[in-house]
């Protein structure tokens, strides 16, 4: 470990050795090149409507409007991503810098490489962070570097995160310290924001209909992503005259953390898959040569890279360098006892993903989105897709290794010794899971394999490569499959309504089994009472259904604990997918824990009948409303989570929150609704106004042309101008 002190002119002055003349002006855009070519233009609800003369003036009216809506959270993720966070808070974030280290100098090597579209946009959104960071400072804390193109594309940098091979490297030697400090920084975006709540409401519901199934004859596509409600869907709309014009939701933290939208031609809807991507191998040290290890019979050398971070320590800026060790296979993770164990990730160090994602925008037909979508920058993801010629199309994504041994549990290191004995290429695209145009005239998922995807289709459940997703089939999933796998035909507004089924398939499923073990215990009083409530309950969370709550109640007390095959009398099977799990296995719990439930019931909410929506509420700012919708374990297709109120009642906090729906006429048709709204600041005005929207399944009409975003306008700005 090294420290040396510099002073701010002599760590300037190296920069400038790095990134002279044009380098620097491209990299970091002055934002007088760039107001003036753009115009931000809010409609409805705050929605920003982006119209830029260059990708570069549209990239900085996007960084701009997503720290205006969301504060400091978009420059916080790109200066934890390009390692500069001990430079803002000292000395406890720096350990989040060495992680980042590798990222950045993949960034700064790849970089000439891209596109220049796509690095216009790098450079357009390094401005927009610039200019209001210069014109906001009270808002940010002293020290915050300038930002470059670099900085913007280290974000898209794949292969495995800094935080999993640290994690990997707590896995193999435990007296590695915990995570303290500012790891993440405020404004953390990091995956761990996306599981609160019960992790099976983490994912998303995606439909895509062929005309054959609309009333219209034009297809539709259902965008519906369930993750935390502080996890950052925004909606936007970026338009520049013959390079791009998309509407969806870039989710804050960057340019290109794009999840799904559409434009004149095309849309696409992502859903989150299972995939194996990293492989840990152990290798043999070389007992003759340190550094160097055995492989097809010879001495391979490890390389040692010197990694430089600087942090704030009082007025002075101080570095500190680590030893980081990588190999031809991948990064080192830990070296002990003759043995040296390396992390082999799919995407490692690949450069192009934000690159993807612009070709995936500026798609105008399934060819080309085909195109976009084998580059492979992306490397996990279903993908639902629907066009204005009528196509619908399913992908099953993944840069998924072929793998050469047995799949093995990520705690498992594979020892190996020859190449033949790791893997060197992934599955070919045109091996992945995914189906066009299918019999039936819908593909759909809701996060389970591919297996089903159209009932009418099934894929082999002897999956071909065995890091495939094993077979997979949800309640949620299922009762998605029962909404669409008829004849009936839909127009866009039936789509809607349809999303917002409010069934709750777990009570099909079990509650025969339960009337009838409490039936057998005789009930009287109020368990007697309870129990005829639940036989004339229709089965669903509707907010003023009762009959819901406390089976809600009952069913967390019942199976608390058990496996599904101590809960159901047949647990769910791929010979059976769409009709199991079914039945309770243990009648007397169940019968127990409803005589619990009616009482519990009572207990927190006043009474044991009240109606779903007396407890499930949306609450924003001053809005207060029942909200119907339950979790995954419930079999509902409108997933909501909750979290408990100081006064018991349930208040949503995740799932459903963005839903999306378009149809392809000649200027295309749609809907939306973000329950959260534009900002999470509670003084915005696009901080509570659409909750109540969501909570009555009420959508508002998008504003796609320019005629209709002007008629719309309620707020017309250029981003940073010069007063």
């Amino acid at each position: 470990m090294m420290r040396t002190a510099f002073h701010r002119l002599a760590l300037a002055a190296a920069s400038l050795l790095l990134l002279t003349g044009t380098a620097v002006a491209r990299l970091t855009p002055s934002a007088e090149e760039l107001w003036r070519d753009v115009e931000i233009i809010r409609t409805e609800h705050g929605v920003p409507h982006i119209r830029a003369k260059t990708l570069r003036a549209g990239a900085y009216a996007l960084a701009w409007v997503q720290l205006e809506d969301y504060g400091t959270r978009t420059a916080m993720n790109v200066l934890r991503a390009s390692g500069n966070m001990g430079r803002v808070f000292g000395r406890d974030s720096i350990d989040s810098d060495f992680a980042a280290w590798r990222d950045r100098q993949r960034a700064m090597e790849s970089y000439h490489r891209l596109e220049e579209p796509t690095r216009d946009v790098y450079e357009g959104f390094a401005a927009g962070l610039n200019r209001y960071i210069e014109l906001n400072p009270t808002l940010f804390p002293p020290g915050m570097p300038q930002f470059n193109g670099y900085d913007i594309a280290t974000l898209d940098i794949g292969g495995a995160a800094g935080g999993a091979l640290r994690n990997y490297q707590r896995l193999l030697d435990p007296t590695l310290p915990r995570p303290v400090g500012r790891q993440g920084g405020p404004g953390n975006n990091d995956a761990s924001a996306d599981a609160e709540g019960d992790p099976g409401n983490v994912g998303s519901n995606a439909w895509a209909f062929a005309p054959s199934r609309t009333k219209s004859g034009r297809a539709i596509l259902l965008r519906n992503p369930h993750l935390a409600w502080n996890s950052g869907y925004y909606e936007a709309h970026l338009t520049v005259p013959g390079v791009v014009d998309f509407y969806g939701d870039f989710r804050i933290g960057g340019p290109f953390v794009v999840i799904g939208g559409f434009n004149k031609y095309l849309g696409f809807s992502t859903t989150n898959n299972a995939q194996d991507l990293d492989e840990l191998y152990v290798l043999d040290a070389d007992p003759e040569t340190p550094a160097h290890y055995l492989f097809d019979g010879t001495s391979v050398p490890l390389r040692r890279e010197l990694a430089t971070v600087t942090y704030r320590a009082g007025e002075e800026l101080v570095t500190e360098t680590r030893e980081q060790w990588t190999s031809p296979l991948g990064p080192v993770v830990h070296r002990a006892n003759g043995k040296i164990w390396v992390l082999k990730s799919a995407g490692e160090g690949d450069y192009r993903a934000g690159e993807q994602f612009l070709h995936m925008m500026r798609a105008t037909s399934l060819a080309e989105y085909k195109d976009a979508m084998k580059i492979r920058a992306r490397m996990t993801s279903n993908f639902t897709y629907a066009d204005r010629d009528g196509n619908i199309y399913y992908l099953w994504n993944a840069a998924l290794p072929v793998l050469p041994h047995p799949v093995v549990d990520d705690t498992v290191a594979v020892p190996a010794r020859e190449t033949r004995q790791v893997w060197t290429r992934y599955v070919p695209f045109d091996s992945l899971p995914q189906l066009l145009n299918p019999k039936g005239g819908y593909v759909r998922n809701e996060n389970n394999s591919p297996h089903w995807t159209n009932l009418n289709a099934p894929f082999d459940t002897i999956n071909p490569y065995p890091n495939f997703q094993p077979p997979s089939m949800s309640l949620r999933a299922q009762l998605g499959a029962q909404l669409v796998s008829g004849n009936q035909k839909f127009t866009l507004e039936d789509v809607l309504r349809l999303k917002h089924n409010y069934r709750m398939l777990l009570a099909d499923r079990v509650k025969p089994d339960l009337i009838a073990a409490v039936k057998a215990t005789n009930p009287t009083g109020d368990v007697a009472a309870a129990l005829g409530m639940i036989e004339k309950w229709a089965n669903t969370s509707a907010p003023e259904s009762r009959g819901g709550t406390l089976f809600e109640v009952w069913w967390q007390r019942y199976g608390q604990g058990l496996p599904d095959s101590l809960r159901y009398t047949r647990r769910w099977t791929a010979s059976d997918p769409t009709r199991t799990p079914v039945g309770l296995s243990d009648r007397a719990k169940a019968a127990e824990a409803f005589a619990w439930a009616v009482t519990e019931t009572a207990r927190r909410y006043g009474r044991w009948d009240v109606t779903w929506g007396e407890v499930h509420r949306v609450r924003r700012g001053k809005v207060d409303v029942p909200v119907g919708g339950c979790g995954n374990a419930l079999g509902c297709f409108r997933i909501l989570n909750f979290a408990r109120d100081p006064d018991e009642r349930l208040v949503a906090n995740g799932g459903d929150g963005w839903v999306l729906a378009v149809e392809f006429t000649d200027v295309p048709k749609a809907y939306s609704v973000l329950a959260y709204g534009q900002s999470p600041d509670t003084l915005s005005r696009w901080h509570s106004d659409q909750a109540e929207r969501f909570a009555t399944g009420n959508y508002k009409r998008i504003a796609f042309t320019e005629k209709d975003i002007d008629a719309q306008a309620v707020l017309r700005y250029r981003p940073g101008e010069k007063q």
